[in-house]
């Protein structure tokens, strides 16, 4: 078909007509559908006008007040939560682990270390003193024993386990630049809450709460180390076993010669309660795993042939990754059995040995060190060094504990004893958050002797304490020398804890500062530095 120029003409004026009618027809839909104007035009008989959607309103969150805030159930902090309490603060303690009690409870960590000095007189004061001759004496040795002594602590203080840190509420400080105003959490239902406090207490064993904040990460280990990656202390896995003859396994032991003990066992001690080292036994041993080790015994008879050990240690794990956490409980499920086996041929007594089970979770000995007002360093500990703020004395080797390249860790030396201030305590540039147990502020060296629980349990229970007497009158912050003497008498009046006049063996008396300086940072390991300055 052929079209000559004035068909086409036409053509084009039809197709654009069209073209026009159609979209004249849906924009007429369109009006119909939704009116241009902002008004809502008037319906047509027989129907019904349309309504707004009402916006639903928020459920409002439900919100507490308190005085003291514990975050977590380990220990240290549940001592600061009582004193607090006893005090007749209201205190509240919300735990993001799913079961209460941290390392003692969960990770059925029941070897506990005493603090003692020089003359090995013992250092452990306060509340914990009930639980540190319990465990001495033998009448704390089994795990009901100790839920029993937790118990007596939490009694009557609110606990929530499983909660979950969903927002931070930070103000400007009155003393620095932050406080903390308030947390919004959720619990194991998923239902948010809020809570309101004037103090806020980190007690967990991976810094749930200062994660959050605006707080500087002090070097770790890994300095020391020379590792190019952060890296903590190893983690421990309580061995658990049953069936152990243990007297027969003392009596046997301690009928050797001292040569054909170290034969077998490479030295150590057992007495009626305790088998401490037997290295040269377990260092026999061969792991299957690069990550696991096992390093000379810290074990306790619990009675009735019942054995738990601190000696299993994992390494490369991170506290605040449940996934990490998860992982290293497996390699020590895989191989605590064949160390179980190894222990049946090696140790006289043992032949019919069997697992008792394994902790629920890890022994976390390290997180983050996060600065605070005073920093604790290997010097003031060594030096014997007492504070005009002191809420404990403390003392124990500075034991640093293996990384994955130094799988023995090292001893960088005993002091005697020394203060605690309370400005180790005090999260650096915060009104109201207090670090309690791991969360001590100390140089990574310093922490091998300040993490032993005795030293930060004392300085939790004398913090709760003093909270307590200043009644909201002062915060801890404007504390001064002057205000300490009549709270000092209050504490060794009403709870036989002493904190002055307190003095220790200087272990550092004539050292120049830079030898002061070298020990600090490590340059300087003091048990084979202090040999060679004596020559």
């Amino acid at each position: 078909m052929k079209w000559n120029g004035k068909n086409i003409s036409i053509s084009i004026v039809v197709l654009a007509l069209i073209a026009v009618a159609s979209v004249l027809f849906v924009n007429a839909g369109r009006n119909q559908e939704k009116p241009l104007s902002s008004s809502t035009p008037e319906a047509p008989s027989g129907t019904q006008s349309a309504k707004p959607i009402p916006t639903p309103t928020p459920t409002p969150i439900p919100s507490e007040k308190v005085d003291v805030a514990v975050i977590g159930s380990e220990l240290e902090g549940l001592y600061l939560a009582r004193a607090a309490a006893d005090e007749g603060l209201k205190v509240k303690v919300i735990d993001p682990r799913e079961a209460f009690g941290g390392q003692v409870l969960q990770g059925e960590m029941l070897f506990l270390d005493e603090t003692r000095d020089e003359q090995h007189r013992l250092l452990v004061q306060g509340r914990a003193k009930e639980l540190f001759d319990g465990f001495r004496n033998g009448k704390i040795r089994k795990l009901p024993e100790f839920v029993q002594y937790f118990d007596k602590l939490k009694k009557d203080i609110p606990v929530e386990s499983g909660i979950k840190l969903e927002e931070v509420k930070q103000i400007p400080g009155k003393f620095g630049p932050h406080a903390i105003e308030s947390v919004t959490y959720s619990g194991k239902d998923g239902v948010k809450k809020n809570l309101q406090a004037d103090y806020w207490v980190d007690n967990t064993d991976f810094a749930a709460l200062t994660s959050k904040l605006d707080a500087t990460r002090m070097p770790g280990l890994e300095k020391f180390y020379g590792q190019n990656n952060i890296e903590y202390m190893s983690s421990g896995m309580m061995m658990k076993f049953k069936n152990v003859d243990w007297a027969k396994f003392k009596t046997h032991f301690n009928s050797l010669s001292p040569e054909e003990r170290r034969a077998k066992y490479g030295g150590g001690s057992v007495d009626d309660s305790f088998a401490i080292g037997l290295s040269g036994m377990t260092s026999a041993y061969k792991p299957t795993n690069d990550r696991v080790f096992l390093r000379g015994l810290n074990a306790v008879s619990q009675r009735d042939g019942e054995v738990i050990i601190n000696a299993f240690l994992v390494y490369t794990v991170d506290p605040s990754d449940d996934k990490s956490v998860a992982e290293a409980m497996e390699l020590g499920k895989k191989e605590i059995p064949l160390i179980l086996n190894h222990f049946r041929k090696n140790i006289v007594g043992w032949e019919k040995a069997e697992l008792n089970g394994f902790p629920n979770y890890l022994y976390i000995r390290e997180y983050n060190h996060y600065e605070t007002d005073y920093v604790l360093k290997p010097s003031d500990m060594l030096g014997a060094k007492m504070f005009w703020d002191n809420v404990s004395i403390g003392g124990y080797p500075l034991d640093l504990q293996g990384t994955s390249a130094n799988k023995w860790g090292i001893e960088m030396g005993r002091p005697d004893k020394y203060g605690m201030p309370l400005r180790s305590f005090l999260l650096k540039n915060y009104d109201n958050v207090i670090m309690a147990g791991k969360n001590v502020g100390s140089s990574a060296i310093a922490y091998g002797s300040a993490r032993i629980q005795p030293n930060t349990s004392l300085a939790a229970e004398t913090i709760g304490i003093l909270i307590g007497q200043l009644r909201g009158e002062k915060k801890l912050r404007e504390l001064k020398e002057a205000d300490m003497p009549a709270l000092y008498s209050y504490l060794e009046s009403k709870y036989k804890i002493k904190l002055t006049g307190v003095t220790g063996n200087n272990k550092l008396a004539g050292w120049t500062q830079d030898e002061l300086a070298k020990l600090d940072t490590g340059e300087i390991v003091y048990p084979s530095y202090v040999n060679k300055r004596k020559k």
